[in-house]
This record gives structure tokens, sequence and C-alpha cells, in this order.
């Protein structure tokens, strides 16, 4: 196994108020899930996972007890993780809400990257 290091951020409050609403021991287990997505190069599908239809979506998968999790998330950069939002999976389909919300934020994402970067080369000009 070989190792590596991702920086992980967050991109609004989507993911946090998510991680908050949910008992000490799945935040521990979210923890134990993020720092394999961190530091492992080759992430095991069972963790991660890329959604099919989607440019370049990922899921975070996460099981505790008998319920399943999954946090919606992009590469931005190469080693960059973006956290998107995170849900409680109730059905064997993912749903389509949560995966358009996703979609959104990823945009948004990018979009606020983009006039943030082309703010500071104005900037650099004056």
């Amino acid at each position: 196994m070989e190792f590596i290091e991702r920086k992980i951020i967050f991109h609004g409050s989507h993911f946090t108020d998510f991680y908050l609403e949910q008992s000490t021991k799945v935040q521990e287990k979210i923890e134990f899930v993020l720092r394999i997505v961190r530091q492992v190069e080759r992430v095991s599908k069972k963790f991660l996972s890329p959604m099919k239809g989607t440019d370049g979506l990922y899921e975070v998968r996460i099981g505790y007890s008998s319920n399943i999790y999954r946090i919606f998330c992009c590469f931005d950069e190469g080693n960059i993780v973006i956290l998107l939002n995170g849900f409680q999976k109730k059905t064997g389909k993912t749903p389509l809400k949560e995966i358009e919300k996703a979609t959104r934020l990823k945009r948004a994402y990018f979009e606020l990257k983009k006039k943030e970067e082309n703010e500071k080369r104005s900037n650099k000009k004056r």
C-alpha cells in the first residue's frame, strides 16, 4: 500500500451540517474513512467510488451498524478533495436530488475558484 497526502477542503456548509447531525460513532467512522481518502494513494472502491453518469463526481462510502452514508466529493488539482454534501442512504439507489445537489455544488465551487483567480490576476495588473 502506497501513501500520499491529499488535502481535504469543504465547499460551503453542506458537509459540515451533515457531519454535525451525526452521532459521535458515525462521526468517528466518517473521520476514519476520510483519513483513508487523505492518505492512501489507491483508495478501495469500498470507500471511494466514481459516480457513473457524472462528470468527475465521487462518493465517499461509509457504513456504520446497519446504516449507509454517502459524502459526495470531487477532485481539484489532483490532490485536493472537495467535500460537497452528505446524506444517509435509505434505498439501494442514490437519490437523484442528492446527485443534482452535489453537481450544483461542484459547479459553484469551480465557478467561485475561477472568479477568485480572475480577481487575483486583475489585482496583480494594477
